[in-house]
Parts: C-alpha cells; structure tokens; sequence
C-alpha cells in the first residue's frame, strides 16, 4: 500500500509505461469501493465510462501520441456540473432523476483533456450550505475525521480527493465552497476569478457569485486542472476574453520581494487561538523567504457576510423559479396549477432551500427592495474598493480560509446563523469576483487547518507561485488521513 499519488505523478507513470490508466483507473475504483462506504462522496458511479475513457488514453499511449497533463487520471465531478446523459441531481428530491441533456463547458474540455471521471460528488442541496450535510440524499464524512463535516457545498469533491477515492476533483464556489471544504480536508481549492471558467451548464445558486474550480492534493496538480479548464466560452455571456496561459509556470519555489498584505480585520475575535498561532507561523514562513510583510486594514470586511446573506438568497430566490414542475424535474400533481407548484416545491425543496428562496424573495419584494437588497448592493462595491486599495498596496493578501477546524456533524444543524458565521472569510471574494485560494497550514487535534491567499483579478499566476513557494519550503505539512492509502 501506497498513498494516494498526484496528478503530474500519476502522468509521469503513464507516460513511461509504469502503468496503464486501466489499471490505474481500476485500482482508484477498488479503493473507492473499500472506503465509500464510511466516506460517502459519491452520488453516482461512473466506472464503466471511466474504464472506457481510460482504455481510449492507453490507446493512445500505445500509439505513441503525446497525451495532456490530466489524460487518464481518475477525477470527480460535483452534481452540479452537467455531463451529458448523467444525472445532475444537485443532491436534491428536485432533480433526483433529472439527466442532462448537454455537457457544461468545463465538461467540454476536459473531454478534450481525455479525462477520466469515476462519478458525481455529493454537494449541499443546490450549493446551499457549508457541510454538506444539506444533501437530500446522505451525509458525506471527513476523512480525517469521520465524525466530521467535510465542508461543503463542495463537501464530496473534497473527501473524494481526501480519502483517495480521485486523484483530484471539480467544484464550485459561490461563497467559500471551493475553499472552505478544502481547508476541512487539508487540500488545494481554488476559486479562479468570476469569468475566468465557462458557467455553461453549472446549475446555477447565485449567477453573479459562482464560479468552477479545482480540488486537488498540491499546487502542482490545482495549475494543471487550471489549464484544462480555463478560457473564453461564447456560451457565457459573463466568460472573460484574454489570451491563453499556462498557469503551470507560475510554479516558481521564490517569493523574494513578494508583498503579502495582512488584513487586520480576519485576525480579530473569534479566530480560533490554534489557528492563528498556525497562520502566524505560514507568515513567518513567508518573511524568512524573503516576503515582505505588511499590515493593512479593510473597514468595509464586517459588512461583507451580511451583504452576502441578502445578495446571494435574491439570486437563489430567481435562479430557483424554473424549479416548477413544469418543464423537469420533480411534477407532483394538483387540482391546478398553483397546487401542482406548491406541492412541488414543498417536496422537492429541503428546508435550506427553502430558506433561502423565502430570505431572497423577501428582500427583492416591493417595499423592501431599497432597503435590503439595493443596500447591499452599495455595500458590495464598498467591499471591493477596500480589495482595489489594499491589492494596490500588496501582490496577494492573507487571511484564515475559515475560523477554526471541521466541526462534528450535526453541531450546527439547527443553529443556521453559526453555519453563516464559518463563511465570514470567504464570501467577500465572491462579492469581488477576486482570485483566492485555500492551503494547509497547520494542524489541531488531528484536523487541517486551512490558510487563504488572494491575488488580484486574473492574477492567479502570483497565487499560485506564493502557494507553490509554500508548499515547497513546508513539507512538514504533508500529511495525509490514513484511508487515502492506495494500492497502486
């Protein structure tokens, strides 16, 4: 038994010949079906088309053509990304025998990339939460602690990639679900710029917040999902035109002259005392490597959460109206069609759903527009002029990813405020549209603790090389849940 490998690893043994992605495909499945059980990742199995995909990747090996960075390694993908002819559930009764009639953009090219997918991640109902333990159908497991939320919504990519069961893994961000899993699971999670990667077929929560990224085990691997992944797509009205790069040469071992900017207001009370004495060591880590330290202050941050909280629910509220019963999905009949709507949303919705979609249309209601959502609107650009002015003064910014380490499930089920408040340091990057990205920096009581570093729009290059700077000079760091060993 071995751990779980990497992406650029794995491709270096396929290359030579060390091993084939059938085997290797076949290999990543047997260690799914040992572990899924007390993990709970997956939605859906995927294996036949992977062997298939991974069959067409030896092919070509054979033939002696060159083969892309992700070729033939096993992946996951999060439910609510389409791929044509599988299910696209969302983890929720709404959509639980809904198939996707097309492939998301993000599909599209890692096709092109002949990856190989091994199933569907379990997520929070619609990306509504920050445990995953709003899935209609389970509740996924932390690796590193099975008593544990793995976070969420992104919450199965992550313990996917965790325990072994994928190499690496797709999710989506629209308040910290890219990098809040990723620092309970003691991983690489990435939310690139708004607009960098296709939103073409991610169903959406918020449209102006979301935004697809990688879940990976180091930064190598995150720039290599990157480069499969990002680039213009005309079928996204919001996509970012800019030239092609490889993001790969960003992975650069030197932050000599490097601004990191320390945002006072992310260190204040109710940081985790364990936490921030790990986050003060990954600062020294940077100055004795020859960073530049500087503290900076953000008024605006406490505002964020709040605006977020009426903005992102508004979105939710209109984006889940095509939820009907009508054209797809769940149809419970009634004695009109006001009847059939209600009883199909009252079953198909779970209740933090329909929390949200009560929050959002209330705030964008006649008589409370001006008020709630038209203000966090303004509150919204505050936020961002405060990124605009400290990004001017520093290359990247570091904050906590989250306050403290994955809590036992079930602790905040009822308490949905203490489950908004662990979003606190995320979410005004989604407000910006802002690059960032979560790294382990530390440990308590056997659980990751997860360090955030951002970077100017489309600057994701100058994150990952003080990521990549890191990761390299702290191998002490490099642990891994003892389930995520892989015979290979």
């Amino acid at each position: 038994m071995v751990e779980a490998s990497t992406i650029h690893v794995l491709h270096e043994k396929l290359v030579t010949g060390e091993i084939t992605s059938v085997e290797l495909t076949k290999k990543y499945l047997a260690h799914k079906d040992a572990v899924e059980p007390r993990v709970q990742a997956f939605l859906s199995d995927n294996r036949e088309y992977a062997l298939e995909a991974a069959a067409a990747v030896d092919k070509k090996i054979a033939a002696g053509e060159s083969i892309s960075d992700l070729a033939g390694i096993p992946g996951a993908i999060k439910d609510n990304i389409c791929i044509k002819g599988q299910n696209a559930t969302c983890a929720s009764r709404m959509l639980e025998n809904f198939k996707s009639p097309y492939n998301a953009t993000v599909i599209e090219k890692l096709m092109n990339a002949d990856y190989v997918s091994l199933g569907k991640t379990n997520m929070d109902e619609f990306a509504m939460g920050s445990s995953t333990e709003n899935s209609a159908f389970q509740i996924t497991h932390n690796p590193w602690n099975l008593d544990c939320v793995p976070g969420g919504s992104s919450g199965g990519s992550a313990a996917a990639v965790a325990s072994g069961e994928a190499v690496w893994a797709l999710g989506s961000d629209t308040g910290g679900s890219i990098r809040q899993p990723a620092s309970y699971c003691g991983l690489v999670g990435m939310k690139p710029t708004y607009g960098l990667i296709s939103r073409y077929g991610l169903i959406a929560f918020a449209s102006s917040l979301d935004q697809i990224g990688p879940i990976t085990t180091d930064v190598t691997d995150c720039a290599i999902v990157l480069n499969a992944i990002a680039g213009h797509d005309s079928k996204d009205s919001t996509s970012i035109v800019q030239e092609k790069k490889d993001y790969k040469k960003a992975l650069v071992n030197d932050v000599r002259g490097l601004k990191i900017g320390i945002p006072e207001e992310y260190f204040a009370e109710g940081l985790d005392s364990e936490c921030r004495k790990a986050l003060e060591e990954a600062i020294d880590t940077y100055k004795k490597l020859g960073a530049e330290i500087i503290s900076l202050k953000m008024p605006h941050m406490k505002y964020g959460l709040a605006a977020y909280y009426i903005i992102a629910p508004a979105e939710a509220s209109s984006n889940l109206a095509r939820f009907d019963g009508v054209g797809f999905g769940l149809r419970i009949p009634g004695t009109d069609i006001v009847d059939m709507y209600k009883k199909t949303r009252s079953a198909g919705f779970g209740a933090e759903v329909k929390r949200r979609i009560l929050l959002g249309t209330y705030v964008l209601s006649s008589g409370y527009y001006d008020a709630y959502y038209l203000r966090a609107m303004k509150v919204r650009t505050l936020v961002k002029s405060d990124y605009d002015e400290a990004l001017k003064q520093v290359d990247v910014l570091l904050t906590p990813t989250v306050p403290d380490t994955a809590f036992k499930i079930g602790q905040n089920t009822d308490d949905p405020l203490a489950m908004y408040l662990g979003d606190i340091c995320t979410v005004t990057l989604n407000l910006t549209g802002l690059p960032g990205m979560n790294i382990c920096c530390g440990y308590k009581d056997g659980l990751p603790i997860g360090m955030q570093l951002i970077a100017k729009a489309l600057d994701e290059e100058t994150l990952l090389r003080a990521a990549y700077t890191f990761e390299q000079n702290r191998t002490d760091l490099k642990k891994q849940p003892p389930m995520r060993e892989v015979e290979l």
